[in-house]
């Protein structure tokens, strides 16, 4: 758990959570022999209880991502992601952490390729069927240096702003792209995927399959909210 200004690999702690803090949850599984990996956002005390600054923060850094996301497909350079990521979040303000990536995964979980959220020129080759990585950016309303904690895991920023993140895991197929981690008929609609400009309602992949899986999920979920 990852509270306010803690980027990444946050351990819980006896702090009690106040209204307007904005916790990601970082969740992995290990099921056949494969690793899964993912992230959320979350407000405690909900959508009214964070400051303007703290809901355009969340905002732009789910768009951000599902516009990373929209651009998997084979044949794309992995390389890519990296400026579609940091071109929309320096217009919004704010700035994209360039110490942790995404990566390969499957039966290791840290594998190649890196996955960079910066513009970059890294050679981390083509995107193909079969593939499965994360993309998962970490987006500060300040500064993007960060300051680890003596128990050599836990990152934050260095000048105290918050950050957020999200997180699938996906698997690139012939035709698209979809999240192994997508979200299911239970899971609730945050606002911002309610009002987000770049994909309205639930994100589930680009393929046909999942295009249909997503249309029908949003209808009952959006409707229902």
């Amino acid at each position: 758990t990852s509270v306010n200004e803690v980027i990444c690999h946050g351990i819980p702690d006896e702090r009690p959570l106040e209204d307007g803090d904005i916790v990601n949850i970082d969740i992995t599984c290990y099921l056949d022999g494969y690793h899964g990996d993912c992230s959320e956002m979350f407000v405690v005390g909900g959508e009214d209880a964070v400051d303007p600054v703290g809901k355009r923060l969340l905002q732009t850094t789910y768009d951000c991502w599902v516009k990373a996301l929209n651009f998997v497909k084979p044949g794309n350079d992995y390389k890519d992601i990296g400026a579609i990521i940091e071109d929309h979040v320096t217009r919004e303000g704010f700035t994209t952490v360039k110490s942790f990536c995404g990566h390969g995964i499957g039966s290791v979980f840290h594998t190649n390729p890196n996955i960079l959220h910066y513009k970059n020129s890294e050679p981390a080759g083509k995107m193909a069927a079969g593939h499965t990585f994360t993309i998962e950016p970490m987006i500060c309303e300040n500064g993007n240096n960060y300051l680890m904690w003596p128990d050599d895991w836990t990152a934050t920023t260095k000048d105290g702003g918050r950050s957020a993140q999200f997180e699938h895991t996906l698997l690139i197929t012939p035709d698209g792209v979809e999240a192994l981690t997508g979200k299911i008929e239970t899971s609730p609609v945050q606002f911002w995927e309610r009002d987000s400009k770049v994909h309205k309602g639930l994100w589930l992949g680009t393929t046909p399959s999942a295009k249909e899986r997503e249309g029908a999920l949003n209808s009952n979920l959006l409707n229902s909210n």
